[in-house]
C-alpha cells in the first residue's frame, strides 16, 4: 500500500521539479504576452554598457599601448562585471554562461581589431628579412609563422603570419606595417581590408547585447505575498466551530 503512494508523490513532484530546473537554467520569465518595455530597456542598457566597456578598453589599449588593456585584460574584467550583474538579477545560469563566453570572445578580439585600425591610421611600411619559417598555431588556426629581422639584423619580437605562405623561405623579403610610436606590434601585409575584423567585432557585440536582453527579460519574477491577519489565520481558512451569530 505504501509503494503506490510514494510513486504518486514522485510523479506529482516531477512538474514542479522541471519548472524549477527551467527557472534556474533559463530564467522563469513570469509574464504573460510580450515582456514589459522597461525590462527590455534594462537588458538593452546593460548590454550596450557592457559592449562599450569591452570595446572601449581594447581601443584605448591599442591606441595608448597600455599592456593590461592592449592584451584584453580590461575587456575581460568588463565582461566579468556584466556576468556578475546578470547573476545579481538572478538570470538563468545558461544565459549567464552564454553572455560571459561572448564577452570573453569580444574582449580578446576587440584589441586586435583596434590595433588594425591604429596601423591603418599611422602605420608605416617597411621590408624585413625572413630568418625562419615554422608551421604552428595562431589564434586557433594552423598557419605558417615567419621569424623576421630588420635591415640591421635585429630580430623582431613577434612572428609574422600575414604574408607568410608556403612559398616563403628564409632570406626572403617580407613587407610589414609597423607603428612609429611602438605601441602596436608590427604586422605582415596581406589581402583584405581593415573592415573585416571590425565586422566580426560588430557581430559579437550584437550577439552579446541580444544575450543580455534575453537574460534580463527571462529573469523577471512575480512575487505573491499574502499578509496573514493578526489572528494567524489565512484568508481562505474556514471559520471555527462555535462561530454562530448571537442574538
Amino acid at each position: 500500500m505504501r509503494r503506490p503512494r510514494r510513486r504518486a508523490v514522485s510523479r506529482a513532484s516531477e512538474p514542479t521539479l522541471m519548472a524549477h530546473v527551467r527557472s534556474v537554467v533559463w530564467g522563469p520569465a513570469e509574464f504573460v504576452g510580450l515582456p514589459p518595455w522597461w525590462l527590455v530597456g534594462e537588458g538593452l542598457l546593460a548590454g550596450l554598457l557592457g559592449v562599450a566597456a569591452i570595446i572601449g578598453a581594447g581601443a584605448v589599449g591599442a591606441w595608448s599601448g597600455l599592456p593590461p588593456l592592449a592584451d584584453g585584460e580590461g575587456g575581460l574584467v568588463a565582461a566579468g562585471a556584466l556576468a556578475l550583474y546578470l547573476a545579481l538579477v538572478r538570470a538563468g545560469r545558461a544565459l549567464i554562461g552564454i553572455v560571459a563566453l561572448l564577452g570573453m570572445c569580444l574582449a580578446l578580439h576587440a584589441p586586435q581589431a583596434a590595433a588594425g585600425v591604429v596601423l591603418a591610421d599611422r602605420g608605416r611600411l617597411r621590408s624585413v628579412v625572413v630568418t625562419d619559417v615554422d608551421h604552428g598555431a595562431y589564434a586557433g588556426r594552423d598557419r605558417r609563422l615567419c621569424s623576421v629581422a630588420d635591415e640591421d639584423g635585429v630580430p623582431l619580437t613577434v612572428r609574422i603570419w600575414r604574408g607568410c605562405d608556403r612559398a616563403t623561405r628564409p632570406g626572403d623579403a617580407l613587407p610589414v606595417v609597423y607603428d612609429p610610436k611602438g605601441r602596436v606590434p608590427p604586422r605582415g601585409v596581406a589581402e583584405g581590408s581593415v573592415a573585416e575584423p571590425l565586422i566580426g567585432v560588430g557581430a559579437l557585440a550584437a550577439a552579446l547585447v541580444t544575450g543580455c536582453v534575453v537574460a534580463v527579460v527571462r529573469s523577471y519574477r512575480l512575487t505573491h505575498v499574502v499578509p496573514a491577519p493578526p489572528g494567524g489565520r489565512g484568508p481562505a481558512d474556514p471559520p471555527q466551530d462555535g462561530g454562530a451569530e448571537s442574538g
